[in-house]
């Protein structure tokens, strides 16, 4: 009897141990960052960078699936401020976002604390300051979130994972920059390529022989394709934000503005220094930045000249973005097959054919989206919305496809149903390349090419293994589709990537609400939410 009573007692254990694991909740991580500005020399000349907890770039956020992420940010700017976090998809919470369509900024002397989980995600990212043109100081940093142990990986676990930062830079302070944009001119070519916040020859990577490297590369800039290359190395495409890729072997990589990668790179020369390079794509002159891939065991310094690498060739930079495919094969977030989700198969319910296009308006230099400027409201759009604040913005202001108007200035948002399977073509018409980024999703890469897309242009799609991603480039008077199902509610933004075309108005807001009020499908108001414009006031409790 007695060792039937401990049969019976070992398995109310193994059931509670079962059942408490079940309902445990998924891991926090706490950050405090505190924003200030700071004297930088990126160029061998004094700038005023914006610093999180006096570093620039600022603090890498290491994560794993799941995890809680809980970030107090004290702003002591003399400006209010915002970050939002690319590529993190904010599920069902898109009042974490970070922008101002969804949230009121932080005002000086004050503190916010984002929440947010990175549900069912793995991949490489960054955060960024999405307010007043910051972005050209600094206050960006890597974001990496890693697989739960029990998930496979396609690859064996490497020697090293290193976040890489490359992006154009300025050397005018960010305040003149956007004084500059508010009087309706462009900024004109950037100064530079920096790496990790260094400038030439100014960042060295060191490794050793015979071990291998993941390096997250993010393009952080403001408005430059850029090209990333190791002298002497191959790179092992492994992930794309978010996404397993197939694992191809380039001698050199485009990445747009905005955009991540996950290569892994073996120091397998001899031991010695080689370039790390990042050079300017498709302008005129073409800008590098360089650093040193140092052997720990080095015998040589870097000699010579800079390897080059491609510069105008758009059909080279084409050729190389459909070699980048999904890997079916291996999971992701969740133990399933990433191959297992056939978006080949799903019906279209709707297509935004969405035409960039930059016009004069009022004797300022604006810049569009089927002939509709955004033109951003006191109040975010997010509260507006929840509080039915009326005259804030306009649903179906921008049009499903152009339609020859002239450019003027809207707060307009797209409306989406929700779980709707749609199409976005970028088209573009200008000479060029572009680059854009959808808050909140990731969506399918099915086709790019050249000229003018019409529906016979789906002929020529990837419905198998197009890679999924949050920001696609778009090529100089050519077009690129996307296909995506509308699965998360909130509102969320869609914006050129290219800095000074976003702050000038090419970006929208996606609207996608559920017909249910339901935790389910969206959590309510936060408690902490900062409340400004016409939501000043109004209480942070849920709305019938």
């Amino acid at each position: 009897m007695g060792s039937l009573w401990r049969s019976i007692a070992h398995v109310y254990f193994i059931i509670a141990f079962i059942s408490s694991s079940a309902l445990a909740e998924d891991p926090y991580k706490f950050f405090t960052w505190n924003i200030t500005y700071g004297t930088i020399w990126p160029l061998g000349v004094p700038q005023q960078g914006i610093l999180i907890n006096g570093q620039f770039p600022g603090p890498d956020i290491d994560s794993t699936t799941n995890d809680n992420i809980i970030i107090n940010v004290f702003n002591s700017l003399d400006q209010k401020f915002l970050l939002s976090w690319s590529g993190i998809q904010q599920r069902r919470n898109s009042w974490q976002d970070g922008v101002f369509g969804t949230n009121c900024p932080i005002p000086p002397g004050k503190n916010f604390t984002y929440k947010f989980q990175v549900k069912d995600q793995i991949g490489s990212y960054f955060y960024f300051p999405s307010m007043y043109y910051h972005k050209a100081a600094g206050g960006f940093g890597g974001l990496k979130v890693v697989s739960r142990p029990l998930i496979p990986v396609p690859f064996p676990a490497p020697d090293g994972d290193v976040t890489l930062l490359i992006g154009d830079w300025y050397k005018r302070n960010h305040t003149i920059l956007r004084r500059t944009l508010d009087f309706g001119k462009s900024l004109g070519a950037p100064d530079a390529v920096l790496i990790n916040g260094r400038g030439p020859d100014g960042y060295a990577l060191t490794v050793e022989q015979g071990k291998t490297y993941r390096l997250r590369i993010s393009n952080v800039g403001l408005s430059s394709s850029l090209n990333f290359r190791i002298e002497g190395h191959k790179m092992k495409l492994v992930e794309v934000e978010g996404s397993h890729t197939v694992q191809n072997i380039y001698d050199s990589l485009d990445i747009h503005v905005g955009q991540s990668y996950s290569v892994l790179v073996t120091a397998d020369q001899p031991p010695q220094d080689y370039y790390l390079v990042a050079s300017t794509r498709f302008t005129s002159p073409i800008l590098t930045g360089y650093g040193v891939f140092r052997y720990s065991n080095s015998q040589k310094a870097v000699s010579g000249s800079i390897p080059g690498g491609p510069t105008i060739q758009v059909d080279w930079s084409l050729n190389q973005a459909r070699s980048i495919r999904w890997n079916l094969t291996a999971s992701a977030a969740r133990p399933n097959p990433q191959g297992s989700y056939h978006y080949g198969n799903i019906t279209i319910t709707r297509t935004l054919k969405l035409a960039s296009s930059s016009a004069i308006i009022n004797g300022k230099q604006r810049y569009a989206m089927n002939g509709v400027s955004f033109q951003r409201p006191d109040t975010p759009l997010k509260l507006a919305d929840y509080y039915d604040i009326g005259g804030v913005f306009a649903v179906g202001g921008i049009p499903d496809s152009p339609d020859g108007r002239s450019a003027y200035l809207q707060t307009a948002v797209i409306d989406g149903e929700y779980r709707a399977f749609i199409e976005i073509v970028f088209q573009n018409y200008e000479d060029t390349i572009q680059s854009w980024h959808l808050d909140g999703y990731s969506f399918f890469v099915a086709g790019m090419d050249g000229g003018e897309w019409t529906q016979s242009s789906r002929a020529s799609y990837n419905l198998f293994d197009a890679v999924s991603r949050c920001t696609t480039q778009v090529y100089p008077k050519s077009w690129t589709a996307v296909l995506l199902t509308l699965d998360n509610a909130g509102m969320w933004n869609l914006r050129s990537e290219t800095w000074e075309r976003q702050y000038l108005g090419q970006q929208t807001y996606l609207r996608v609400k559920s017909p249910v009020k339901s935790l389910r499908d969206e959590y309510d108001i936060p408690h902490n939410a900062l409340l400004c414009g016409a939501a000043r006031g109004r209480p942070r409790t849920p709305q019938p």
